[in-house]
């Protein structure tokens, strides 16, 4: 009788365990997760406040800075007579002039203190000539306006960044490139562009004619003159099917040769954060042609507030940062599904963005040669964790060479890795920022890679010369075409003219 009492016991003891265990999977499965999104939902609140009066900032949300803000009209002659009296008043008055659209680089790149800057949002119409497939578009315009009204006519984009609220004007001044694998940077597209100099002259710029003006432009920065109206080379719109691989990051570039064909249209890689696997580990996102009779509709983006809140609960978070490597593994995202390439392209940056006001998220990009891939990121598993930055994102694009910009980053072909980074904004967070990029960029400058110019000058001016050994000529020919030097930005003084008097240098800045 005892002994069956005690076996009653064990077995009553036994099931308890097993509840246990069963609790605590479930815990882990369920409702760990889900009490990490909710904190994570209920704690996003937007504490982000309007700038003062008479100040820009740019996406750093770390160059506050006065400014005198021209808004330039849409209509062309107009413009035109606006922009010569504001580059006559400014030549007058003593001060510098910077144009600028979203403000998206991070650099101080459409910042000088108490300069002019010019507003060209407004500035933004558009044409289509469907037979040459040449669109004709003032600057200011931004992705979001244009891709809609190609999609009227069945057009896409050629090349451009992943999101949609960039302005054209600003991506041929920092000479972006997207998804798009098998093409060079933006350059690459832009048969000719109306140039207003200095002096008040309007130039045409294209491969023939005035050629220096048309390379030092394309990823110049804004430092040459105010571009007009700009020619781009369109592109079909298609219809495309995704396919996810998960691949190790050591077989990624061997990966990416396997499964890219003349079939596909765009291709990026996604890295993991999480620290069990941190920068190992890859998803791979190729979108291949399919036959389409019929195009699909253009909608707003797709992706969720669910989506968001899984991505704002990665900061600071390690759990955080698992739990969304594994759901994206889990997910598919677009997998299997038809998409159109407009649609893809058709994304704001907005919906993820940082929305407190003591924080703030920077970009870095570090362009690799195939090679070095691997090489890099082992350098990078030590670096990062050694400076506790808090990384966020890390996805992998292919760029071809670049034989059309005179600043180029694309050589040769390139695998370009953007990082997106959280920190306060503090100096002292500021100061850990610069040591890591610093850091990074000797890590890429010793595989043969480079890093990429829009973002923080967190670069030593040595650094910038290693990267960059065209940058001497390029500023001495910015004095060239604007003897006076009335286009300025913070990049210029930091790089260009650091010894002259009266440039605003990025060290002395106190914005934070």
């Amino acid at each position: 009788m005892l002994r069956q009492r005690r076996s009653i016991h064990t077995q009553i003891k036994t099931v308890l365990l097993i509840l246990l265990a069963a609790t605590a999977i479930s815990f882990t499965i369920v409702a760990r997760p889900l009490f990490h999104l909710m904190q994570t939902a209920r704690s996003d609140s937007d504490e982000r406040v309007p700038l003062p009066l008479k100040s820009i900032d740019d996406a750093s949300h770390l160059n506050q800075t006065r400014m005198t803000v021209v808004k330039v009209s849409s209509n062309l002659s107009i413009a035109k007579i606006q922009l010569r009296e504001t580059l006559q008043n400014a030549e007058l008055h003593s001060k510098k002039v910077i144009p600028s659209g979203s403000r998206h680089t991070m650099g101080g790149h459409t910042i000088y203190r108490d300069g002019i800057a010019l507003d060209m949002t407004q500035f933004n119409q558009m044409r289509l000539n469907p037979i040459t497939e040449i669109l004709t578009v003032q600057s200011g315009a931004t992705w979001s306006t244009v891709i809609p009204y190609l999609h009227q006519h069945g057009f896409s984009v050629a090349v451009m960044q992943s999101n949609n609220d960039f302005s054209i004007g600003g991506t041929m001044s920092a000479n972006a490139h997207g998804w798009q694998h098998d093409h060079p940077p933006f350059a690459s597209t832009v048969e000719s562009f109306q140039l207003m100099l200095a002096d008040g002259r309007v130039v045409r710029c294209s491969r023939q004619e005035n050629a220096e003006l048309f390379s030092l432009v394309l990823g110049g920065y804004g430092l040459f003159g105010i571009v007009l109206e700009v020619n781009l080379r369109v592109v079909p719109d298609q219809l495309y099917t995704a396919q996810r691989t998960i691949v190790p990051s050591q077989a990624y570039i061997e990966t990416y040769r396997s499964k890219v064909s003349e079939k596909t249209g765009m291709a990026y890689g996604r890295l993991s954060i999480a620290p069990e696997n941190f920068l190992q580990e890859a998803i791979l996102t190729v979108y291949d042609r399919v036959p389409s009779e019929q195009p699909l509709p253009l909608t707003a983006s797709s992706d969720s507030q669910l989506a968001r809140t899984i991505f704002r609960g990665s900061v600071g978070s390690d759990y955080g940062k698992s739990l969304r490597w594994q759901l994206e593994k889990l997910s598919g995202g677009e997998a299997g599904s038809e998409v159109s390439r407009n649609q893809i392209l058709n994304r704001p940056s907005t919906l993820f963005e940082n929305h407190k006001q003591a924080e703030t998220e920077i970009l870095h990009e570090y362009f690799i040669p195939p090679e070095s891939l691997e090489p890099f990121l082992e350098k990078c598993r030590q670096i990062i964790p050694a400076h506790q930055a808090d990384l966020l994102n890390v996805t992998i694009r292919n760029v071809h060479p670049d034989s059309d910009s005179f600043l180029r980053y694309a050589d040769r072909e390139m695998f370009g890795l953007v990082m997106l980074f959280h920190q306060a904004r503090t100096p002292a967070e500021e100061a850990k920022m610069q040591a890591l990029t610093q850091e990074l960029i000797e890590a890429a400058l010793a595989v043969g890679g480079r890093y990429y110019l829009p973002y923080r000058l967190h670069a030593t001016p040595e650094q910038f010369d290693r990267a960059y050994p065209q940058g001497r000529e390029f500023f001495q020919l910015k004095r060239k075409y604007d003897p006076n030097q009335l286009f300025q930005n913070q990049f210029y003084a930091r790089y260009g003219l650091p010894q002259v008097p009266g440039l605003v240098h990025w060290k002395k800045e106190k914005r934070l």
